[in-house]
């Protein structure tokens, strides 16, 4: 990559001001748009098609669920329970195809991935009305939202391409020293994408349906996905990416897997950040689920308004990585990431012992998602600085393999744990496990 020694300014200001980057940036911002404007509009039609008004109604439906052990007795219980099909559909190709991705990623050229990957989804998801017409009942459900399943899992399966892609172009886009504040941008728009996308995408959904209906077109809601990837998909065709030319492989997909574990075994810092990442994700993920517990304790809130306590983290993040985008370049990878993994440590120990106060949960959430910045984007940073071109797709597919199973283990778990011993306990494990990542790094050797 040539260098334009007009645009090696750290910091935002340098990053933004690169052409390419900004791209890659905006198709970002619109393809993780449609990513939660999608599993918003899935609720959304279960609620509409598939749900009715009188819970027991669905008798087909309540017996299939008694089968299972299931008892269905709110709409909101159904609601839950068909919206968890959509959730399966969409996780599963992330737990098991990012590493299969990834390698695709490395032998194909990265913006025809994300072209392609978006241009797909686009198309597939102008699909999704066919789901509504009338056909044949499975499972006391009619075929559509079956087939709404199927799509689910085939939309997860494109995101799969394009999340390594678009992770390894980043440090094509950017120089060495701007890696740190590009993943700052990046990692602030994620949470910001993920809060607006699910805060105000039922909204927009009810807005397009009204407003296209008074035009006399009926399901607007459907515009907004083909929307969202088509402009992704336009964006990101207009980058110019210095790729280094492709040499044909006669190694098989798990041959070249391989090669991406056999990076992680000779790198011992990409290996070491790969844990961090893991490692905090596992925790972000038991911390959506203790969020409940915390809420309940505050009766300004109750369990019901957890998300509250999860916005904040999220801000604190965001803030977290805003100032790493200005200020991280200043310190070690090594002191950051211990930095980070104390302030978690702290902020879960004092949750416990401030459970119930509205305004030191709000701030010591907001505090934890600071310390997360400090932890993921060094270390997001650093395998990307020190993970060779030819292998970041794999690496980074591997990445999301391992990222996916790290928030899903915590997910099934941390609610059990915490009904047999108790929040405080948990808390405790949880910043111990903190702890102890913290003075592996050994923060007092410095570079």
């Amino acid at each position: 990559m040539t260098t334009d020694p007009d645009k090696t300014a750290r910091g935002l200001a340098g990053v933004l001001s690169r052409d390419g980057f900004r791209r890659l940036w905006i198709g970002q911002i619109f393809s993780q748009l449609g990513d939660k404007f999608y599993i918003v509009l899935m609720v959304f039609l279960i609620a509409q098609y598939w749900v009715t008004d009188t819970p027991g109604a669905d008798s087909a439906l309540a017996e299939a669920a008694a089968a299972i052990r299931i008892n269905l007795e709110s709409r909101a219980q159904v609601i839950t329970l068909l919206a968890t099909g959509i959730y399966v559909a969409n996780t599963v190709p992330a737990m098991l195809l990012g590493t299969v991705a990834g390698v695709w990623a490395d032998r194909w050229p990265k913006r025809s991935v994300m072209v392609i990957s978006n241009g797909a989804r686009a198309v597939l998801v102008l699909l999704a009305p066919l789901a509504l017409l009338p056909g044949p009942m499975w499972l006391g459900l009619s075929w559509g939202y079956w087939a709404l399943v199927g799509m689910t899992f085939l939309e997860s399966v494109l995101t799969q391409f394009f999340a390594p892609a678009e992770q390894a172009a980043i440090p094509l886009l950017v120089d060495n020293n701007q890696l740190l504040a590009a993943n700052s941008v990046y990692q602030t728009t994620s949470m910001a994408v993920t809060i607006v996308g699910f805060a105000v995408g039922d909204p927009v959904l009810r807005l397009l349906h009204g407003l296209l209906a008074t035009l006399g077109l009926r399901h607007g809601e459907f515009l907004l996905l083909p929307l969202c990837y088509g402009l992704a998909a336009l964006v990101l065709a207009g980058i110019n990416l210095n790729e280094p030319p492709r040499q044909p492989r006669s190694a098989t997909v798990w041959q070249e897997i391989g090669e991406g574990l056999l990076v992680l075994r000779e790198r011992r810092s990409v290996r070491s950040a790969m844990l961090q990442l893991v490692l905090l994700y596992s925790l972000l993920a038991a911390l959506y689920v203790l969020a409940i517990s915390l809420a309940a304790a505050i009766s300004q809130l109750g369990p019901t308004r957890f998300g509250t306590l999860l916005a904040m983290s999220g801000l604190g993040l965001a803030l977290g990585a805003l100032a790493m985008a200005q200020l991280g370049d200043r310190f070690s990878r090594r002191l950051l990431a211990s930095t980070g993994l104390g302030t978690i440590a702290a902020s879960l120990v004092l949750l416990g012992q401030f459970r119930g106060h509205l305004a030191i949960t709000l701030i010591l959430c907001a505090v934890l998602g600071v310390g997360s910045a400090m932890l993921a984007i060094p270390a997001q940073t650093t395998i990307q600085e020190d993970t060779p071109e030819d292998q970041r797709g794999k690496v980074f597919g591997l990445q999301n393999n391992l990222i996916n199973i790290a928030l899903s283990l915590p997910l099934a778990l941390a609610g059990t744990v915490v009904s047999r011993f108790g929040l405080l306990p948990v808390l405790w494990g949880l910043a111990a496990l903190a702890v102890l990542a913290a003075l592996s790094e050994q923060p007092w050797r410095g570079c």
